[in-house]
C-alpha cells in the first residue's frame, strides 16, 4: 500500500465545496487518511494505491487550476496506516496559531536534499527542529535546537524568545513533510529574521532523495499513523505509541515498571488521574477477552 503525504499553501475560495467534492472523490478511490482543508490551502496524508491517489491528485490540479503538480512524499505499508478517509475543515492547514501568517505570500528559503548536509554542517546556522519534543526523541539531526513543545502551537514563543536574543543568525528550520517548517519560517521573517531556509518536502523527502551512505539523519522519523515511526530506509521502525497519551514508545520503555500496554508508559504514569487509569484498564481486559475470542475489539486497528 502506498502512502503519500503532501500539501500546499494557497488561497482557496469555497473550502466547503472543495471540502464535500474532495471527500466524495477519496472515497470513491477507497483512499484512507486524513486531508485538512482551509483558506491557506490543503494538508493531508492518504494511504491506497498508487492510481488511486494519482487520480486524486489529478482532479485537485484542475479543480484548483494549479501550474505545477501536487507534490508528495511516498512511503509504503504493509497494512492501511488509517481506519477511515476523512477530509476535514479548518482554519489552519498546520495549526500555528497565526492563520495570518501566510508562506504563498512570503517564507523562507526552500533548501533540497542534495544541499541540506552543507547547510546545517556550516557552524555559523542555527538549526531548528520545529516539530514536537516527542518527535524529536525519536530521531533528528545533528546540532538541531528542540524547541521542547508539544504542540506546533507553542512554537510561536520559542520563536519570539530566539528573536529577542539575536536576529543576525541563519536559521535551517526541518520537519517531517515540510509544511510545519515552511510556515515556521515565514514566522521568522515576521520576526525580524533574514536569512531564513527550511529542508524542501522536509525529512521524508530527504530520507527518500539521498543515498543512504549521505544520510546524516539520526534514529527514526515518527509519522501520525499506526506506523509510529519509519527508519532511514522509510520502513516501519521499531516504536510502537501509547494508547493513554499517544507518545512514541521505545524498547526501553516497553520494559520500565511503568509501562502497561493500553494504560500507561513512562511518560505519562504521573499525569493519569485514578478515573481516567481505571477506564483504561477495564478496555485492555475488554481488548485481551476480545483476542482469546479471536475478534477485534471496538476501537483496535483494523
Amino acid at each position: 500500500m502506498k502512502v503519500a503525504s503532501f500539501y500546499r499553501f494557497l488561497d482557496l475560495s469555497g473550502p466547503h465545496e472543495f471540502h464535500d467534492e474532495l471527500q466524495t472523490l477519496c472515497e470513491e478511490q477507497r483512499l484512507l487518511g486524513t486531508i485538512l482543508v482551509a483558506g491557506e490551502g490543503f494538508n493531508g496524508t492518504v494511504a491506497g494505491t498508487e492510481d488511486a491517489i494519482r487520480t486524486v491528485f489529478a482532479w485537485i490540479e484542475k479543480r484548483l487550476g494549479l501550474d505545477s503538480s501536487v507534490e508528495a512524499r511516498w512511503t509504503e505499508a504493509e497494512q492501511a496506516p488509517f481506519r477511515r478517509m476523512r477530509v476535514r475543515i479548518k482554519k489552519e492547514i498546520v495549526t500555528l496559531g497565526r492563520p495570518d501568517i501566510l508562506p504563498h505570500k512570503k517564507t523562507g528559503k526552500h533548501v533540497p536534499p542534495e544541499k541540506w548536509n552543507a547547510l546545517i554542517a556550516d557552524p555559523a546556522v542555527v538549526v531548528i527542529d520545529t516539530r514536537n519534543h516527542y518527535e524529536v526523541e525519536v530521531g533528528t539531526f545533528p546540532r538541531a535546537v528542540d524547541p521542547g513543545t508539544d504542540s506546533f502551537r507553542q512554537f510561536e514563543d520559542f520563536a519570539k524568545d530566539l528573536a529577542a536574543t539575536s536576529t543576525d543568525r541563519p536559521l535551517a528550520m526541518f520537519c517531517t513533510g515540510g509544511i510545519r517548517c515552511e510556515k515556521a519560517t515565514a514566522l521568522m521573517l515576521e520576526l525580524g529574521f533574514e536569512d531564513v531556509y527550511h529542508l524542501q518536502g522536509g525529512i521524508l523527502n530527504y530520507l527518500t532523495e539521498l543515498p543512504p551512505d549521505e544520510h546524516r539523519w539520526e534514529g527514526e522519523c515518527f509519522v501520525f499513523d499506526t506506523r509510529v515511526a519509519v527508519d532511514r530506509d522509510l520502513a516501519e521502525g521499531g516504536y510502537v505509541q501509547c494508547h493513554a497519551c499517544r507518545r512514541p514508545l521505545s524498547s526501553e520503555d516497553l520494559v520500565s515498571p511503568d509501562y502497561r500496554e493500553g494504560v500507561s508508559c513512562p511518560q505519562c504514569i504521573g499525569e493519569l488521574d485514578e478515573e481516567r487509569a481505571l477506564r483504561l484498564e477495564e478496555r485492555r481486559k475488554q481488548v485481551a477477552l476480545a483476542e482469546e475470542r479471536g475478534n477485534k475489539h471496538i476501537g483496535q486497528e483494523m
